[in-house]
Parts: C-alpha cells; sequence; structure tokens
C-alpha cells in the first residue's frame, strides 16, 4: 500500500505539472483581447493642428558599460533596501546556515571541524574578494578575466559632500559597494560548498590553501565568464544563468567530487557507522538555507521589481516539489521517508531552481522541482555507491547533479515574456561543460601542487582522533 501511495501521489505530481503547461500554452496562442468600446476615450470633434515641426524625440543616454561615477539621486531606494536585505540573507546561508546543514551530518568528533571550515572561508574569501576577487570578476576585461581596475576596490567611491558614488555597470540603481557586497556572499558561500565533499579528512591548512587559490584562479574567472555582461564568453553568447547554477552549483559541485577522489575515502568508509550526528542541526541549518535562498534567487534581480517578486515565488514552489519527490521516490525505494532525505531533496530543488529563477513561471518550477527532487536523489545514493566515491556530504550528488539539471532545463523552459529573451539548450550546454572543465581540471592542478608542498590530508592517527581535538584542540561534550 506504502508503495501505491507514493507512486500515485508522483502521478498526481506529474499530471498537475502537465495540466499547467497545457494552460500556459493555451495562454500564450490565446488571441489579444480588444479593450471595451466603453473604455476609449471619445473622439474630438475637431482635432488640434499640427505644429509646424515636430521636435525629434530625445535619445535615451546608453547604458554604462563599466562603473561609473553618479549623482546620488540615482540610487533607487527600495532597489538599495531590498539588495542590502538580500546580502544579509545570502551570508546568513553560510553562517550559521551552511555550516549547521553540514555540521550536524558529520560524526560528533568532527562538528567543531565543520563549523571552522565555514567559518574561517567566510573570512578568507571576505579578504580575496576586496583585494582581487571582485575585480577579477566583474569589470570589463577580456573574455574569461575581467581587468584589475578594483584591485583593494581602487576607485570604487562614496562622496557624501559631492552627492556623488560609483555604480557598478551591472546594477545602476544600487551603490557599487552594495553590489559588491551581494556579489561577495555568493563568492563566500561556492568554496563552502566544496567543503561537503572533503569533510573529516583534510588538513585545516590545506584546506585554506586550496581556497584561497580556487577563489582567486577558478571562482572569480567563471563568474566573469558567466555573469559580466561586457565581456564575459558566456555571457555574451546569452547563457541564461540567474543566480548561479554554473557560477555556484555545478562550479562548486565538480570541486567537490575532485576533491573526494584526489584525497581519497575516510577510513572505515562503507566499513563502519557514519551516521549523522545530529540531525537537529541539520535541519535548523537546511532551513535557514531556505529562507537565505530568497535573498540568493529574488536578490539576483537587483532590483525591487516583478521579476524579483516572481523569481521569490518559483523558489518557494520548486523547493517544496523537490522536497516531496526526493522523500517519495525514497518512501518508495527504502520503505521510509526521512528526515536527512526530505531536507536534502529542498537543498536539491533551491540548486536546480537557482538559474532558473528569474526566466521560467510556474511550469517551469514543478518540472525542475520533480526532476531535481528525483534525479538528486539516485545521484547521491545509487550513483554514489556504485562508482565507490566518498563524497562526505554528497556536494557533487546535490550541487553538480541539480546545477546542471537546473542549468539545461532552463533554456527550454525559459518564458520569454518573463526573461525578455530566448533560451537555448545548446548555449547552456556549452556553459555547462566549460564549468565542468575549468573547475575539474583547474582543481585538480591546485590540489596536486598543495598535496606536494604542504599535505592534503592528517594523519591516520589524526583522523581516528577526530579533527576537532586533533587540529582544533577542542571537542562536544
Amino acid at each position: 500500500m506504502k508503495r501505491l501511495f507514493t507512486i500515485v501521489a508522483l502521478a498526481v505530481a506529474l499530471a498537475f505539472a502537465g495540466t499547467a503547461f497545457a494552460q500556459d500554452k493555451k495562454a500564450e496562442e490565446a488571441p489579444a483581447v480588444s479593450p471595451p468600446a466603453s473604455a476609449a476615450p471619445a473622439a474630438p470633434v475637431a482635432a488640434a493642428p499640427a505644429p509646424a515641426a515636430a521636435a525629434p524625440a530625445a535619445a535615451a543616454p546608453a547604458a554604462p558599460d563599466h562603473p561609473v561615477l553618479v549623482s546620488a539621486d540615482k540610487i533607487n531606494s527600495g532597489d538599495n533596501a531590498w539588495m542590502l536585505t538580500s546580502t544579509a540573507l545570502v551570508l546568513m546561508m553560510t553562517i550559521p546556515g551552511l555550516a549547521l546543514f553540514y555540521g550536524g551530518m558529520v560524526r560528533k568528533k568532527n562538528v567543531l571541524a565543520t563549523l571552522m571550515q565555514s567559518f574561517a572561508i567566510t573570512c578568507l574569501v571576505t579578504i580575496l574578494w576586496v583585494i582581487a576577487g571582485y575585480s577579477i570578476a566583474f569589470t570589463p576585461g577580456g573574455s574569461f578575466f575581467g581587468s584589475m581596475d578594483r584591485l583593494f576596490l581602487n576607485g570604487m567611491l562614496y562622496q557624501k559632500e559631492a552627492g556623488k558614488l560609483t555604480v557598478s555597470h551591472l546594477g545602476t540603481t544600487i551603490p557599487e559597494s552594495v553590489y559588491m557586497m551581494f556579489q561577495m556572499t555568493f563568492a563566500i558561500i561556492t568554496p563552502g560548498l566544496i567543503a561537503g565533499a572533503f569533510a573529516e579528512r583534510m588538513k585545516f591548512s590545506a584546506m585554506l590553501w586550496f581556497i584561497g587559490l580556487w577563489s582567486l584562479l577558478i571562482y572569480s574567472p567563471i563568474a566573469h565568464m558567466m555573469w559580466e555582461g561586457t565581456s564575459g564568453f558566456w555571457a555574451g553568447k546569452g547563457v541564461l544563468d540567474f543566480a548561479g547554477g554554473t557560477v555556484v552549483h555545478i562550479n562548486a559541485g565538480i570541486a567537490g567530487l575532485v576533491c573526494a577522489l584526489v584525497l581519497g575515502k575516510r577510513l572505515g568508509y562503507g566499513r563502519e557507522p557514519m551516521a549523522p550526528h545530529n540531525l537537529t542541526l541539520t535541519v535548523i541549518g537546511a532551513s535557514l538555507l531556505w529562507v537565505g535562498w530568497f535573498g540568493f534567487n529574488a536578490g539576483s534581480a537587483v532590483a525591487a521589481d516583478g521579476r524579483a517578486g516572481m523569481a521569490m515565488a518559483v523558489t518557494q514552489l520548486a523547493t517544496a516539489v523537490a522536497a516531496f519527490a526526493w522523500m517519495f521516490t525514497e518512501w518508495m525505494t527504502k520503505g521510509k521517508p526521512s528526515v536527512l532525505g526530505i531536507a536534502s531533496g529542498a537543498v536539491a530543488g533551491l540548486v536546480a531552481i537557482t538559474p532558473a529563477s528569474g526566466f521560467v513561471g510556474v511550469t517551469g518550477a514543478f518540472i525542475i522541482g520533480i526532476a531535481a527532487g528525483v534525479i538528486c536523489f539516485f545521484a547521491a545514493t545509487s550513483l554514489k555507491k556504485a562508482l565507490g566515491y566518498d563524497d562526505s556530504l554528497d556536494a557533487f550528488g546535490v550541487h553538480c547533479i541539480g546545477g546542471i539539471v537546473g542549468a539545461l532545463l532552463t533554456g527550454p523552459l525559459n518564458v520569454k515574456e518573463i526573461s525578455g529573451t530566448d533560451g537555448s539548450f545548446l548555449v547552456q550546454l556549452g556553459a555547462v561543460a566549460t564549468t565542468l572543465v575549468v573547475s575539474g581540471v583547474g582543481s585538480f592542478i591546485l590540489l596536486k601542487i598543495i598535496d606536494v608542498a604542504i599535505g592534503l590530508r592528517v594523519t591516520e592517527e589524526e583522523e581516528r582522533e577526530g579533527l576537532d581535538l586533533s587540529l582544533h584542540g577542542e571537542r562536544v561534550e
């Protein structure tokens, strides 16, 4: 009966999505309805004579293609307030959201070390982003690398007495300082996600070196390629990645898989129990991620407008659908729906809707949610078991696979009335492939260099004792 119930539930969800798709198609095909005659203004008795020569309409100023200094009255207070809020929400996703989500899934002897990773990454990437990361990612330059115009945020100004400040060409209604901070929070959480793949076995010093180099040499160039609209390679080709399917999730997920393969399996993996020590922390962390993700996706509109509202709506829907899709799939295959399963499904939905959130409607949210929940479940269970790699906390199975699902589906599910542009599956595929190759190969090279220089993995004795005590001299009582 349980299996019958889950099959029926999934069928109903798929049928509902299909019905919504059909309704959307009918709406698109319906002819425009003329306004009622009563709504039209009455015709004047006699038309006024036309002026001798109509003045030509003033041309709208061209949009800037680089950061510019503007007067303070150009700032939209509503947009600015929303982006300040979104920045805080996305920072909350890493500390405490991701820290608790990952911390609850490791063994008790590694909890503090896992929390420490998220906290230290937040500090490290903040510093590197100000020094060079922002300039590499979000200033005009080459196809793969920005200029050095904003090293140490040089030229990013706020002049109170003069009533002027700089704005980014990618967010002209908010201060450049706010845009920089918003993008910093993305740069922080992305390498934080990688830590889930090498949890419980990487040296803290090696982690700092890897994350620091990866942030500057891999994350920032990929962000430039996908998001810097004036010179970025894939941005110029029209890739649709609203909030980071390629830049954040595929990028971090494939790097995580490479880390897991290079480091090798945890001692006792597959032979000793490695159950999560505290799922309460994990659920709290997942909940904080869900709330923070509204800043992540809706904030990527860089405005308090209708697109932000639609991005928020489809994010909520896809997350709920994916959580249930994972839960019902697990219930059907394993006999019981788990707490870890529904939380993981929610994160998979958040991941998959990320690239599509500013481009799809309700139908797309349903389809992406169902696909993410089912596919990521099998990637994190069956695929991992079949290939035998130890991706400790499923960074690859959830983030890379979920990111690929979302990025590829964004093209065909794109709604032009929402996005204002056409979607291309081939462009999406090219961007996905580029991210996989650049991040995968780049991560491998960095890991090998660090391994030769200082070593990547803790000793067997330190791993058995637990990283909390062996690396940080502390433990959870």
